[in-house]
C-alpha cells in the first residue's frame, strides 16, 4: 500500500507538471489550483499522519485533523468550479446555451448543497461536525460530476465535442473517481483497514484514472473549430432562444394598421373625385 500511495503521488505530480507545461491552467484555472493543492498537501498530510500514528504522537492529533479536513473542504469547493469550467468549455461554441446553462447550473448546485447540508445529523457536536459537513458537500459535488459526465456523453454529437477534448477527459476522470468512491463506500464500512483487498482495487482504479489524465496531456488535442449548423437545427434554435432570454432588445415603433387602412381609403376617394371631375370637364362642349 505504501508503494501504491507513492505511485499515486508521482502520477498526481506528473499530471500537474504536464498540465502546467501545456498551459492548460489558463483554460482551467480551478483545475490548476486543485492539482497544486493535491500535490502540495499530500506529502504534508503523509508526514502529519506518520507523526500521529506514533505512540508519542497521539497528543498531536489536532495538527492532522484540521489540515486534512480543511483540504477536503477546499477540494469540494474547487471541484464545483471545475465542473463549471468543463461545462463552459464544452458549450463554448454556443454562447446562448452556455450563459443560460451556467445560470441553471449554479442554482442546481445551490439547491443540492442546501439539501446535502440540511440532511446532516447534528447529533455530533463540536469538531466531529466538520467531517459530516465535508462529506455532505463532497457528496453533493460528486453527484454534479456524474450528471455533468452523463450530459457530455449524451450531447457530444450535438455539441460537436471530441472524445479527445481535454474538457471531456477531465470529466471522464472525475466521473471514474466518483463512481469508485461510491462503490467503495457501498461495499466497505466507513472505518476499514487501509490494507484490505478492496483498498487495493480502489487505489488501482485511481492510478488508472491518473494514467488516463496523463495520456490526455501527452496526446495532441484536436483544435476546436467553429461549429457550422443549418438554420433548421434544433440546437441552433435552442441557442438563439437562450440568447434572447434576459435581453429586452431594441424598441421598434410599429404603425397601427387602422391608420394605414384609413389613409388608403382617403387616397382612393380623392382619386375617384379627380377622375369624375376630369370626365365631367371633357363631356362639356
Amino acid at each position: 500500500m505504501s508503494i501504491v500511495t507513492v505511485a499515486e503521488f508521482v502520477l498526481w505530480a506528473l499530471f500537474g507538471l504536464l498540465f502546467w507545461r501545456r498551459k492548460l491552467h489558463r483554460r482551467f484555472p480551478a483545475m490548476g489550483a486543485y492539482l497544486a493543492l493535491r500535490v502540495c498537501s499530500t506529502p504534508v498530510e503523509a508526514v502529519l499522519l506518520y507523526v500521529v500514528q506514533q505512540p508519542w504522537g497521539s497528543d498531536y492529533y489536532p495538527i492532522y485533523f484540521f489540515p486534512f479536513w480543511g483540504v477536503y473542504l477546499l477540494s469540494a469547493v474547487l471541484l464545483f468550479f471545475i465542473c463549471m469550467e468543463i461545462f463552459r468549455s464544452a458549450l463554448s461554441a454556443f454562447t446562448g446555451l452556455m450563459k443560460f446553462g451556467l445560470l441553471v447550473f449554479r442554482w442546481a448546485a445551490l439547491v443540492s448543497t442546501i439539501v446535502a447540508v440540511s440532511s446532516i445529523s447534528f447529533a455530533n457536536k463540536g469538531l466531529m461536525l466538520i467531517p459530516d459537513i465535508a462529506y455532505a458537500l463532497m457528496r453533493s459535488v460528486s453527484i454534479l460530476e456524474l450528471c455533468l459526465l452523463a450530459f457530455l456523453c449524451l450531447s457530444m454529437h450535438a455539441l460537436r465535442l471530441s472524445v479527445r477534448d481535454m474538457a471531456f477527459g477531465i470529466a471522464l476522470g472525475f466521473g471514474l473517481m466518483v463512481s469508485n468512491d461510491f462503490v467503495m463506500a457501498l461495499l466497505n464500512p466507513r472505518n476499514t483497514s487501509l490494507t484490505a483487498p478492496p483498498q487495493f482495487v480502489y487505489e488501482s482504479l485511481i492510478l488508472a484514472t491518473l494514467g488516463i489524465w496523463v495520456a490526455y496531456c501527452v496526446a495532441p488535442e484536436p483544435a476546436r473549430r467553429p461549429v457550422m449548423l443549418p438554420a433548421s437545427s434544433t440546437i441552433y434554435r435552442w441557442n438563439e432562444i437562450a440568447s434572447a432570454l434576459g435581453h429586452t432588445g431594441t424598441q421598434v415603433a410599429v404603425r397601427q394598421p387602422a391608420n394605414g387602412f384609413f389613409l388608403t381609403d382617403v387616397e382612393r376617394v380623392v382619386e375617384q373625385v379627380l377622375n369624375r371631375n376630369l370626365k365631367g370637364g371633357a363631356s362639356e362642349p
